[in-house]
């Protein structure tokens, strides 16, 4: 009697299930292994590594005289919006306005002035937010034209006292004499196409 006619079924199933139950578990060692030293070497960077991608990250941020940017465009035609008394695009400037401002607080939160004494920018942003641009925020839901344009004026008298606490009054602010996008129509009642 051969070996083979001694082996029942069961048995070779048991066996087949063993082996490949032994690669299976052999396999998934190996990927765990595999898998844990991927982890700890990205995970575990150097402390130079990390420190030159920290510094490459910073130098492809934006800075905050390019926010500040985008906060004169947005307030400049915010002006114009409630000249022509669109008090809808006006509320769409102060919102972008606020925006950009918080933005521009978020890229720097705290300057140093020229006796090296911080800035806290933050405080100085809550402060416009919870004074000026509120003000100017009801006018705009007022549809008060009137109020819009005190307030306006308040607000760049706000902004100009933030720009001297951070030592740079040359920064002088004024009511702008032209939209900064000749695209934008401000009249209320326009229709498109123009």
């Amino acid at each position: 009697m051969s070996i083979l006619s001694r082996i029942s079924f069961t048995d070779i199933a048991v066996l087949v299930a063993g082996i490949v139950m032994g690669v299976l578990w052999s396999l998934g060692v190996a990927r765990n292994s595999a898998v844990a030293h991927a982890q700890a070497s990205v995970s575990s960077p150097s402390a130079p590594d990390v420190a030159a991608e920290l510094e490459a990250i910073k130098g492809k941020l934006t800075d905050q005289s390019h926010v500040m940017q985008d906060v004169s465009y947005h307030f400049s035609n915010l002006w114009f919006a409630g000249q022509h008394e669109n008090w809808d695009l006006a509320n769409f400037y102060w919102t972008e306005t606020r925006s950009h401002l918080r933005w521009a607080v978020r890229v720097i939160p705290k300057r140093k002035d020229n006796a090296r004494q911080d800035v806290d920018l933050v405080t100085i942003l809550q402060a416009f937010e919870n004074g000026p641009l509120q003000q100017l925020q009801a006018a705009i839901a007022a549809k008060n034209k009137t109020a819009f344009e005190a307030n306006y004026r308040a607000s760049l008298e706000t902004c100009y006292g933030c720009h001297k606490a951070a030592d740079k009054p040359f920064l002088r602010l004024q009511i702008p004499q032209r939209p900064e996008t000749p695209l934008m129509n401000f009249d209320p009642r326009a229709s498109w196409p123009r």
